[in-house]
């Protein structure tokens, strides 16, 4: 029988959750979110069982995208102090970890950082041999100092990972209660912003253990017995264990599950999705039905990174966007959130929001629209037209060329945009649009990705094509996923003209169904 999934996706207005059987959506709910995320998420789940007579013990897998992990690194709250250990020799002593953060959010994590032996040259010839009591050392020095978080990144580590893998063997014999992150595991190429994404995802790592014991403990006080499984921002999911190692993998995965729900309602997999928020829209692209990868490093709380993430851009309009009249009439950015159903117009409030506008221009019928008959019909039409054109301009920005492309609407705020979008081919609203987030999450699969440089001066590209994905698809099935089921989403090859050897780099992506097994 066709499993019960139950998805949810925390965003900046509500906690959307959704039950779906197959691909059938069987009921689904919003519910204001919280500010601790979590009593927002539970309570979400609660309604949607109560309302739609579910019970718990039919639900099979809990699927949930949250923004704790992002909200942290933002806030510079509930971090663990982080030894940076580089190695590299003397090679990058001009550059020290973390030079470049916010100083905020560096007072918070820092926990010392270490320049030791070690690390590659572009062609793999070791800089310096690995100093083994050098890091003995400074693990014992940690151990005294109570430091119980460490981010390990090699110079060219993509190269190869053996001396990461090494220090992480030696640092877990000396100070075995310490979580120990390595680069290898989280970034591409580039060693800086490859050290702050791993720094930042061991500063998460004890976090990442409340928050996985809270959601299952829970999930368990409802009476669910179901596995759990987080978002990643790949738009695949990752389970309990796997979040606890990886929490920055987390981050912007609800716009992405926007996506994939996107992707799966209307049956489009190359298209742009935009989805309107309660307080921004973000627009991304899909291909092969997964969101597009951004190219360059990716700005996180400050601090920049290199770690997959979807390629986005937001601008500041959604339901809640608070609209200011007069000379210049102006649509957010701020917005009024999560108070939207008691603050806006239509709600019986005192301040005019977009959804407001979206009611007066007859495209919507929410709350009691003759508390908005009183507006302007001029200001009506002058909001409407800003709101078009910064969705309009935001568009034109993530297309590859000037050609319309499809186009679907998606998210609570959708009703701020009529059809009439300037370089779409064609807009589509599908069925549950509101929800597309919850579903995308309910709906996701399981995935794994491999980015490595390699030298074909000893091999075909076609063995080291296979041997990437042979590496991709073992790490796909260790995260759950159904070995019959996994497919190739996506190669990328980028010739390195400045490296010996024919060197290439290669980057694949594979993705699969969950197992049966994995579900319980």
């Amino acid at each position: 029988m066709t499993r019960l999934n139950i998805g949810v996706d925390v965003g900046g207005t509500n906690t959307d959750a959704v039950a779906v059987r197959g691909r059938q959506v069987l009921a689904e709910f919003k519910h204001p979110t919280s500010s601790d995320v979590l009593s927002g998420v539970i309570g979400s789940i609660r309604a949607l069982l109560e309302r739609s007579g579910i019970e718990a013990g039919q639900v099979d897998t809990i699927m949930i995208g949250t923004t704790h992990f992002t909200n942290a690194v933002v806030e510079a709250k509930h971090l663990a102090r982080t030894a940076a250990i580089r190695l590299a020799g003397s090679a990058t002593k001009a550059i020290p970890p973390m030079l470049d953060w916010p100083p905020r959010l560096r007072r918070v994590v820092d926990g010392g950082s270490y320049i030791l032996g070690g690390g590659y040259e572009f062609d793999g010839r070791p800089i310096v041999p690995l100093d083994e009591a050098e890091i003995r050392g400074v693990a014992s020095r940690l151990r005294e100092e109570a430091i119980g978080a460490a981010a390990v990144t090699s110079v060219f580590g993509p190269v190869n990972a053996s001396d990461e893998e090494r220090t992480a063997e030696l640092l877990a014999a000396e100070h075995p209660e310490m979580a120990v992150s390595l680069s290898t595991r989280i970034g591409r190429m580039g060693l800086i912003e490859r050290e702050n994404a791993t720094i930042l995802n061991s500063s998460l790592r004890p976090l990442a253990d409340r928050i996985v014991n809270a959601f299952q403990q829970a999930i368990a006080d409802l009476g669910i017995e179901a596995p759990m499984y987080l978002s990643q921002n790949d738009g695949t999911l990752m389970g309990a264990e796997q979040t606890r190692l990886y929490p920055v993998s987390t981050f912007a995965s609800g716009p992405t599950n926007s996506m994939r729900g996107a992707a799966t309602l209307s049956g489009l997999s190359d298209c742009a999705v935009i989805d309107v928020g309660g307080t921004t829209t973000d627009i991304g692209i899909l291909r092969s039905g997964f969101p597009r990868e951004a190219p360059m490093s990716i700005d996180i709380g400050g601090v920049r990174t290199n770690f997959r993430m979807p390629d986005l851009v937001s601008v500041g309009i959604g339901g809640g966007s608070i609209v200011r009249t007069g000379e210049s009439l102006s649509v957010g950015p701020d917005s009024v959130g999560y108070e939207l159903t008691t603050r806006a117009l239509v709600f019986g409030g005192d301040v005019l929001t977009a959804t407001d506008i979206a009611v007066a221009a007859g495209l919507a019928r929410i709350g009691d629209p003759s508390l908005v008959a009183h507006l302007d019909e001029a200001v009506v039409a002058q909001a409407m037209a800003v709101i078009k054109a910064a969705i309009a301009e935001t568009l034109d920005v993530m297309k590859t060329s000037r050609d319309p492309i499809p186009v679907v609407l998606v998210g609570g705020g959708s009703i701020l945009v009529d059809d009439d979008i300037p370089g779409a081919s064609s807009v589509t609203r599908p069925a549950h649009a509101g929800v597309a987030n919850a579903i995308g999450a309910a709906l996701s699969q399981v995935g794994a990705q491999i980015d490595r440089v390699i030298a074909l001066g000893g091999t075909t590209r076609q063995a080291a094509l296979d041997a990437i994905s042979e590496d991709a698809r073992a790490r796909c099935v260790e995260a759950g996923a159904e070995a019959e089921t996994i497919r190739v989403v996506d190669v990328d090859e980028v010739p390195l003209a400045y490296l010996p050897s024919n060197a290439v780099r290669m980057s694949l992506r594979v993705v699969g169904d969950l197992s049966q097994e994995t579900r319980g």
